[in-house]
């Protein structure tokens, strides 16, 4: 059996803990296969939030095992904090979920490391989440990093004490001022607190799931365009959110890759710093980000709000070979009677083009919009295809016109029951 891979084709936050866990019950096995605690997987069911950060978007089903990839970076005191949280649950943790030995550790030092870069980079800040993700995947890199494994040997201490006394180095160059000692405590007890979990080695367990046929689900973190080489660079995360992540971050070959689900809202969002060529600065955006509840699921920020961006989204089916579309939040845009699309871009020298420029923060563009008329109605409450209003319906037409990809869920609302299937 392949692996589907499902994954967010925009600046993240498209929806993706809610289509997982939607899908999840045709699935035996959910895996996350990068990314870290600074991504927030929001789902809504039975008339309660929920919000996971590292833990695979299947957890809530206990006949589905849940693994967390390699190509994970993992912070223990916030994994702690959140299996704590879903106490009330009653999850037993033993049978559903699997952490790869290889996975990263996220060090209290890298997140020191991470404000002290932020800090440094001034008016050109990337807007961090200041989790620690990126030094952690620095270490990686560099050879330097310290994997769940490593936390099972006798030298797990002297070998953490190794590299802190690198990241305080490093610290004492940018003359940044911290505490460490009240950060270890927490972090040593969420580190006993791991070893009493399944730490595998899950490249072998997955494969051995594809071999016995069971069906995998891939779940990516983050979106497309914030991939570490095919993102708006540098205003991107530290890993590769695309299909080939799920690749290297799992240990499944290109071969073993079924359908790969492209999750997008019905406009577009971003956190944080970095290019927005649709980005709204009037009384629409507001109303988008207020009507959408545009807040982020893990740091709480506000998120810029702008309209669907066709060039953009094009490129990200293209990378990732997407091949079928989920449309999500088309409830927000019921509030607007005329909704606009990015169609292509006009450049500086005139140039109209369609592909995404190399330098989106060099690069002038002009964004070049279709107008289509809106809906204006509530459609929380629609629950087929065909009750629909005619103009969402052309809406979705239009869009699968243009990117040549059927769209075969779209989202009315956060509830597990608000959910189209086309």
């Amino acid at each position: 059996m392949k692996v589907d891979v499902l994954l967010g084709l925009q600046w993240g936050d498209e929806g993706k803990g809610k289509v997982v866990d939607y899908l999840a019950p045709k699935y035996n096995v959910v895996a996350r296969f990068q990314g870290g605690p600074n991504a927030g997987h929001t789902l809504e069911f039975d008339g309660h939030k929920h919000v996971l950060h590292q833990i695979p978007s299947g957890i809530f089903r206990e006949q589905i095992h849940n693994i967390i990839g390699n190509g994970v970076v993992l912070d223990p005191v916030i994994f702690k904090k959140e299996i704590e949280g879903l106490a009330k649950f009653e999850i037993d943790f033993t049978k559903n979920l699997y952490i790869s030995k290889k996975t990263q550790i996220i060090l209290p030092s890298h997140k020191l490391l991470d404000a002290a870069f932020e800090q440094a980079k001034g008016k050109d800040k990337i807007g961090s989440t200041l989790k620690g993700i990126g030094p952690s995947y620095q270490d990686k890199i560099a050879r330097n990093g310290l994997r769940v494994g490593d936390i099972l040997a006798p030298g797990f201490e002297e070998r953490y004490r190794n590299l802190v006394n690198k990241h305080e180095r490093i610290l004492e160059h940018y003359e940044f001022e911290y505490n460490l000692d009240e950060a270890e405590a927490p972090f040593f007890e969420a580190v006993e607190f791991l070893k009493q979990f399944n730490l595998v080695n899950s490249e072998y367990q997955i494969n051995e799931c594809i071999q016995s046929n069971q069906t995998i689900l891939a779940e990516g973190a983050q979106g497309s365009l914030l991939d570490i080489d095919f993102g708006s660079y540098p205003y991107v995360t530290s890993s590769n959110t695309m299909t080939a992540g799920a690749c290297t971050g799992l240990g499944v070959a290109p071969k073993n890759i079924g359908e790969v689900f492209g999750i997008f809202k019905a406009y577009c969002t971003r956190v944080g710093g970095g290019p927005f060529p649709t980005e709204l600065f009037d009384e629409t955006g507001v109303a988008i980000q207020k009507e959408g509840h545009e807040f982020g699921a893990t740091t709480g920020r506000p998120r810029r709000c702008g309209w669907l961006d066709l060039p953009a989204l094009k490129y990200a089916i293209m990378i990732n070979g997407v091949s079928q579309l989920f449309m999500m939040k088309a409830d927000v845009l019921s509030i607007l009677g005329e909704i606009k699309i990015c169609t292509s871009y006009k450049l500086k020298d005139g140039t109209v083009t369609e592909e995404m420029p190399f330098q989106l923060i060099d690069e002038e563009v002009e964004p070049i919009y279709e107008t289509l008329p809106g809906w204006k109605v509530d459609i929380t409450g629609v629950r087929s295809f065909a009750d629909m209003p005619e103009e969402l319906k052309n809406y979705i037409s239009y869009i699968e016109q243009q990117t040549g990809v059927p769209i075969k869920i779209v989202s009315v609302g956060p509830d597990r029951t608000q959910t189209i299937i086309s």
